[in-house]
């Protein structure tokens, strides 16, 4: 599995792995295939190996000036 944060925005309807897609800074883990093709799709990024707070996904906090 990859964890993965998002970084694009898609249109309303969209769905990833069955859920609703998540918010531009939301985090979620997806198999690592699927991880690592959104990343080369820049419709993600890959994120730290922890989870954040709050369970499979949450938003983003805190950065580096960005």
């Amino acid at each position: 599995m990859m964890r993965i944060r998002i970084t694009q925005e898609q249109p309303e309807g969209a769905r990833l792995n069955g859920e609703p897609w998540p918010a531009v800074g939301e985090e979620t883990e997806v198999p690592t295939a699927q991880g690592a093709h959104m990343v080369a799709a820049g419709v993600a990024e890959e994120a730290a190996d922890e989870p954040s707070k709050g369970g499979r996904k949450s938003r983003a906090r805190g950065g580096d000036g960005g």
